[in-house]
């Protein structure tokens, strides 16, 4: 990730306490949502919910940055601030090629959906780039979909529904989704609601993403709507929900039986994904903003406030145990080029007699694990341990659930919902189950079975410099852990 520096703000030296060297970060001040994902003429732009005035939320702005893989960003100036109409609220961006708005004189550009909003008083608004993103101008005849009267109308994602030909948005509105159609990013007409009765509905819901996707070994292809909820979510707090099922240009129709989480840690939220991949790569990706509301404003990092979790390779597969159709959410493979060194690459017996595995690396690390299905087993993996610290995982065999508990981490007490201890189920109709886990500074995901289920989870270690361990037992007489770690360079250059 390259340094921009801001002449009136202290030196920012990117090896801050807590900062994430492989998770992108502001400069400094505040930061949530991921806005306006896109890729255009070899470029990844990353937008953001920015307060540049602060390290709590604040009147909204759009931040930028732009990549050639996802993972090293180099910053750019603010793309879009506030305006008569209001602060610049979520929002989604997309490559027009064929000037359908007529804003690119024949030719094409990026244009942005956001919500302009005025304290509780929410309308979309459209902005277009003519230059790779690099200067934006408002629409003169903005607002594009004026408020029908609902407190919470917000965060559009459009997409290009090629069935239809025409543009597609999905807008989160109080407790449901509203999907609008366009011909030219500017007129829309409203074509539906979804959400009565159907998923979670302990918050607000927000931040929509709409994709369609093929199922791993079939012919089919399922529809994806992902929707957040501002509270309520399976591990407290904020959190995503997904639905699978089948959309025609205006209508979605919902066939999950039950409500699908998205990421079973506290620390996901806000999920979008990129427009307009490159067609010959063959991928989705989205990413999330790695915090909860909960807690979000408190975060105490210095000079910055909030992180992106890593972007993921998102898919779909038929369970074969129960037939579902389930969500399959990976690291990108980008990721393997910050690989730097092997740590550790043993398969070790590990009983009920603690024993520490190796030192944990002082640089961000990506371990993968292995452990045979021995249903009586419950085996804990111990993060940043020493005399006054731990972060433990347990993988229980016989409840099929693997959890995080970062309750005794001794920077953890700061506020009151941050102490937590989180649970993800995984499928125990197999012969191992499988964990890819990335730790960052201020981060632990946690990848099962390949990416059938997640968990994300920020984590506050001690700054002092001590030894920490990397840790195990388990309840078994013993049982046998595949091990394999790999140390990760910063992104930061």
């Amino acid at each position: 990730m390259e340094k921009y520096f801001n002449s009136s703000e202290k030196t920012i030296t990117y090896d801050e306490p807590y900062r994430p060297q492989l998770h992108f970060t502001p400069e400094s001040q505040w930061m949530n949502d991921p806005n306006g994902m896109v890729y255009y003429e070899g470029e990844y732009h990353l937008f953001y919910q920015y307060h540049p005035f602060g390290k709590q939320w604040g009147p909204m702005h759009w931040g930028h940055a732009v990549s050639e893989n996802m993972l090293e960003w180099k910053h750019l100036p603010i793309a879009l601030e506030p305006d008569h109409l209001g602060m610049i609220f979520s929002g989604s961006a997309v490559v027009d090629w064929h000037d359908t708005s007529g804003f690119f004189d024949g030719g094409h550009g990026l244009v942005a959906m956001y919500t302009s909003a005025d304290e509780d008083f929410q309308q979309q608004s459209v902005a277009y780039s003519k230059d790779r993103g690099r200067t934006w101008h408002k629409y003169d005849g903005n607002p594009v979909i004026a408020n029908p009267g609902i407190k919470d109308f917000r965060d559009p994602k459009v997409i290009w529904h090629e069935p239809t030909s025409l543009w597609v948005m999905v807008l989160a509105a109080g407790q449901e989704v509203m999907f609008y159609t366009s011909k030219n990013l500017i007129d829309w007409e409203f074509a539906s609601t979804f959400g009565e009765g159907a998923g979670a509905h302990g918050g607000v819901w927000e931040c929509p993403d709409l994709l369609e996707l093929p199922v791993k070994n079939s012919d089919e292809k399922k529809w994806v709507l992902q929707v957040d909820i501002g509270d309520g979510a399976i591990a407290g707090g904020s959190g995503g929900q997904y639905f699978i099922g089948h959309f025609d240009g205006k209508n979605f129709t919902n066939e999950s039986t039950s409500t699908q989480w998205i990421d079973y840690g506290k620390d996901y939220y806000a999920t979008q994904s990129f427009s307009d991949m490159p067609t010959e790569d063959g991928r989705t990706v989205w990413l999330a903003w790695m915090s909860n509301w909960q807690y979000a404003n408190d975060v105490p990092t210095d000079p910055w406030r909030s992180a992106m979790s890593l972007p993921r390779e998102v898919s779909l597969k038929k369970e074969v145990s129960t037939g579902e159709v389930i969500l399959l959410q990976q690291p990108v493979k980008e990721l393997q080029h910050l690989v730097e060194a092997v740590f550790l690459d043993e398969t070790l017996s590990i009983n009920n007699n603690k024993r520490q595995v190796c030192r944990q690396p002082s640089e961000p690390f990506i371990l993968d694990l292995e452990l045979p299905m021995e249903k009586e087993a419950k085996t804990t993996i111990s993060f940043f341990e020493n005399e006054k610290e731990s972060c433990d995982m347990e993988i229980n065999m016989s409840e099929c659930i693997v959890s995080i508990d970062r309750r005794e981490m001794a920077n953890s007490q700061f506020q009151a919902e941050f102490p937590a201890k989180t649970v993800s189920p995984f499928n125990g109709h197999k012969d191992t189950v499988k964990l890819t886990i990335i730790v960052d500074r201020g981060s632990i995901e946690v990848f099962i079975n390949d990416g059938e289920q997640t968990m994300t989870n920020l984590v506050l270690p001690l700054q002092e410099e001590m030894t920490s361990f990397i840790s195990a037992s388990s309840t078994s007489e013993t049982i046998e852990v595949k091990w394999k770690g790999h140390i990760l360079k910063s992104a930061w250059t």
